[in-house]
């Protein structure tokens, strides 16, 4: 049965869709959100609602994390400092807010007994060159602690090892999932989300920038897809153990850009611009592939992706256009 279910990171891009569907199953929820990288516009309709709480606060705060988990059956820890360009930018801002702020959210949940879902990220697989589907026991392939990218894919991989630890030495009820690369309506591009920056552009008849040579590849996961993996993790009762998330789907980013282009109706131009010249002093290293392997969280609660990436895009287009048209 539906109960209280906490959202860190609820005014996010995939919290506020995730927030939306816990509300149609009948659950009452509570956000969390310090509203740096997340928006209050992501919220839009549910602000008013008596079974929608938002709290604006940091997960740093221990005893508003506290409170909150208390008073909540469930925990959706999605709070994270999230995007290359931001976490190239502010790398201890990074490490403090998802290493502590997991470490504040472990803590309560193992305290007053409460089932939690850490959102992890693929970039703790690290960097591998082949095109190879990753499994959730893949090692990971890491560069220098001087290349600052790394530091989001160690704090992640930190929050994954305190989960884990904490389930098997103090009985802590979790359960981890990996996310590829999710996109949709409402996502930003402001700290280099690609896709919301490749349609921003395109619609604007602005150059679409393509760092490096276009040809690493990704796979992209429909927000709607993500959040209903999200929520069939948390009520599948498995405990202890990590899921991957995502869409096998893949592209790479010189292609995306020209789809991209073509789906908006847009005469850009696609500009290739070396990494140093977007990330400088070599604080930037690429991942060249990234494809999940889905096979274990499709055995354990029937998931895959649904959506097609020229499902995504048209979904993505018609939303920004949508938002242009309203602010004109």
């Amino acid at each position: 049965m539906p109960g209280k279910a906490l959202i860190t990171g609820g005014a996010g891009f995939i919290g506020s869709h995730l927030a939306e569907l816990l509300l149609e199953q009948g659950w009452e929820v509570y956000a969390l959100d310090d509203v740096s990288t997340g928006s209050m516009e992501n919220l839009a309709g549910l602000t008013e609602r008596d079974d929608f709480h938002l709290v604006v606060e940091s997960v740093l705060s221990p005893a508003v994390v506290s409170e909150l988990v208390h008073k909540c059956d469930v925990v959706y820890h999605l709070a994270a400092v999230v995007g290359v360009q931001l976490i190239v930018e502010q790398p201890g801002h990074t490490l403090l807010t998802n290493i502590q702020g997991t470490e504040n959210v472990l803590e309560y949940c193992t305290k007053f007994g409460k089932r939690v879902l850490v959102a992890s990220s693929s970039e703790v697989y690290g960097d591998h060159p082949e095109e190879q589907l990753l499994a959730e026991d893949a090692r990971r392939i890491y560069g220098p602690t001087t290349a600052r990218r790394w530091a989001y894919a160690d704090s992640k991989a930190i929050d994954e090892f305190l989960a884990l630890a904490w389930h098997e030495e103090r009985g802590l009820d979790c359960i981890i999932a990996r996310l590829f690369n999710t996109v949709g309506p409402r996502q930003s591009g402001q700290y280099g989300m690609v896709i919301p920056r490749f349609v921003s552009s395109a619609l604007g008849e602005r150059p679409l920038e393509v760092h490096g040579d276009g040809m690493q590849t990704r796979c992209f996961c429909h927000v709607s897809d993500t959040v209903r993996g999200l929520m069939g993790l948390m009520d599948s009762g498995v405990s202890g153990a990590l899921f991957n998330i995502g869409s096998q789907e893949r592209i790479a980013i010189g292609e995306l850009a020209k789809r991209v282009r073509a789906k908006a109706g847009s005469s850009s131009e696609i500009t290739f611009v070396p990494y140093e010249d977007v990330f400088p002093h070599g604080s930037m290293e690429e991942m060249f592939h990234r494809v999940p392997s889905i096979e274990k969280i499709g055995a354990a609660i029937g998931w895959a992706p649904t959506k097609t990436l020229d499902e995504i895009l048209d979904d993505v287009i018609a939303f920004e256009r949508s938002r242009v048209e309203t602010a004109a």
